[in-house]
Order: structure tokens, then C-alpha cells, then sequence
């Protein structure tokens, strides 16, 4: 029986309920690159303990449930040239746009934000176009 679609109603379960979550707490939106761009950037100032925990826990929360359930198949690419150069190309857009897919797809269409909405039709778009480019016109993928 095939159970996958658990782990990405379980994943979409948990990234709501910690944006649902951070909104309360803090009154501010959870948005990942805003939070990594503010740490890299200097300006995190006063709440740079809160938002580098919140990273920790971001990447520390999904190994630990893969250590202990086991990871998905992700069908990564063993080329890490092309993994660089896509995290690369996701720090680029997530600053273009001014927000990421927590910031805008998340949070922002859960408000009905023009926005976010604007912003995550564009991302998938983008994200749809280079893959298969990657995968159909270069082989890369």
C-alpha cells in the first residue's frame, strides 16, 4: 500500500502549525529566508539567539524524523555541481522576491496576500521552466 502522501500531509501539518505558531508568538510572519538572509546579513540584532534556534530546528526537526522513520526517496541528483548551483539559483529568486516558499506560500496565501500569491505563481513557474530545461534540454537531471 502506498503510504507517501503521509509524510506530505504530515510535513504541510507542521509547517502550518509553526507558522500558525511563530505568527502568535512573535507577531511576525515565518519566512526562512528572511530569517537566514537577517542572520547573514547582521541585521538580526537583538532576536539573533531566537531566529539562529529557529534555523537549528528547521534543519534538526526533519533529520531527526528521518533518523528515526527513515528517509524518503528523493531522487536527488548525484551531481553536486547542479546542487550548488540550484541552492545558488534559490537564494537568488528567494532575494528577487523578496520571500521564500514559507514567506510567500504559506503564510502570504493563507492571508490572501496579492503578494505572496503573485510571488509563489512566479516561483513555481520559474521552478517548473529550469527543471525542465535541466532535465529535457541540458540532461543535467
Amino acid at each position: 500500500m502506498q503510504i507517501d502522501w503521509i509524510y506530505g500531509l504530515l510535513g504541510g501539518l507542521m509547517i502550518g502549525s509553526a507558522a500558525a505558531f511563530y505568527l502568535l508568538v512573535n507577531g511576525r510572519i515565518m519566512g526562512a529566508s528572511g530569517i537566514a538572509g537577517e542572520l547573514v546579513d547582521g541585521t538580526a540584532g537583538r532576536t539573533w539567539a531566537e531566529k539562529a534556534s529557529f534555523l537549528a530546528a528547521l534543519v534538526a526537526t526533519p533529520a531527526a524524523l528521518a533518523w528515526v522513520f527513515g528517509g524518503a526517496q528523493t531522487h536527488l541528483t548525484s551531481n553536486w555541481v547542479v546542487v550548488v548551483i540550484a541552492g545558488a539559483l534559490v537564494g537568488l529568486g528567494t532575494r528577487m522576491a523578496n520571500g521564500c516558499t514559507s514567506g510567500h506560500g504559506v503564510c502570504g496565501i493563507s492571508r490572501l496576500s496579492l503578494r505572496g500569491i503573485v510571488a509563489t505563481v512566479f516561483y513555481i513557474m520559474a521552478g517548473g521552466l529550469v527543471m525542465a530545461l535541466a532535465r529535457h534540454g541540458l540532461g543535467l537531471i
